[in-house]
């Protein structure tokens, strides 16, 4: 191999080819030796001045940065120092748990809401009142009712219509004597010139609705009634009325356990006199209209001794 192969082996050039015809070989090493030296002569150069170039662009590159940043930070009135730069570390990501809840089945149950006793409950105001008998579990009931009735009406009135126990409809919309009924017995109080509307309270002994394992309504227990005693004697206490009218047999029972009601006479509870009658839901549904007259005679009691 000539020497001028071995140079353009060595430059990564490659194996020389040569013309069949036209061109001596010596003129061919010639032509090889000549871009030999032009590489050695022109190379350095070349990457002397691409360095100078580069290292120019970077000083004026860095220039430009210096400047943004100095200027934002007078505008910030904030004081650059050149610092060395601060590895931050990545937190770590924390490993996921493990899917399985298997736990929870030996977690306590929460514990129940505090009753208050009767001592308790005798020292509450309206409102009080009407936050512990949503939250109420002195008795079973708190396990298959849907809601509580709480009293509706004027809370300084002289008439308390007491009916039993609330009913489906009672319970649904969590108000005493609702719908027809209701109406029947503003028109009822209306006959006998009350105004229903502000000088009434109904409410019931019971605030919940009794039901028995097959889910049909049923009558209180004792226990029961025992155990809502309280708000009903703590809702007495606060409103003081003049005349209690029993709405229903099992109110005029309930309300002074142990005697017998006896309708078309005047009881006492306490400072109130108490007048038996009809439930206005039994009312609705006499079609001979004989219990309607007996309730207006009943009414008319209770007027006359309201007023005396």
């Amino acid at each position: 191999m000539s020497r001028s192969a071995v140079f353009l082996d060595e430059m990564g050039v490659g194996p020389l080819w040569r013309l069949r015809q036209g061109v001596a070989p010596e003129a061919v090493d010639a032509v090889a030796e000549a871009a030999v030296e032009m590489e050695v002569a022109v190379a350095p150069p070349v990457a002397e001045a691409f360095d100078a170039v580069t290292t120019e662009v970077a000083e004026v590159v860095t220039e430009a940065v210096a400047a943004v940043v100095v200027e934002m930070a007078a505008e910030a009135k904030v004081e650059v120092k050149a610092e060395a730069p601060v590895a931050v570390a990545a937190a770590p990501v924390p490993a996921a748990e493990p899917d399985d809840t298997a736990w929870f089945d030996d977690a306590p149950p929460p514990p129940p809401a505090k009753q208050l006793s009767d001592a308790d409950i005798a020292a509450l105001d309206w409102d009080g009142l009407t936050a512990v008998v949503a939250k109420c579990a002195r008795c079973d009931l708190c396990k298959t009712r849907k809601g509580v009735v709480m009293g509706r009406g004027d809370r300084q009135g002289d008439w308390l219509m007491l009916a039993s126990s609330p009913a489906r409809a009672e319970e649904r919309e969590g108000r005493a004597l609702p719908g027809e009924q209701g109406k029947l017995l503003d028109n009822m109080l209306k006959a006998i010139e009350v105004d229903a509307g502000s000088d009434v309270y109904i409410t019931h002994l019971l605030k919940c609705r009794p039901l028995d394992e097959a889910g049909q309504e049923r009558l209180p227990t004792e226990a029961e009634s025992a155990a809502c005693r309280p708000y009903f004697d703590r809702e007495l206490a606060l409103l003081q009325p003049r005349t209690i009218v029993t709405l229903g047999s099992m109110a005029a029972a309930g309300i002074n356990p142990g005697e017998k009601p006896v309708r078309g006479k005047v009881r006492q509870l306490g400072n109130a006199s108490v007048v038996a009658t009809f439930h206005p839901e039994m009312l609705l549904q006499d079609e001979t209209g004989k219990a309607k007259a007996r309730a207006w005679a009943d009414l008319c009691l209770a007027k006359s001794t309201h007023g005396g």
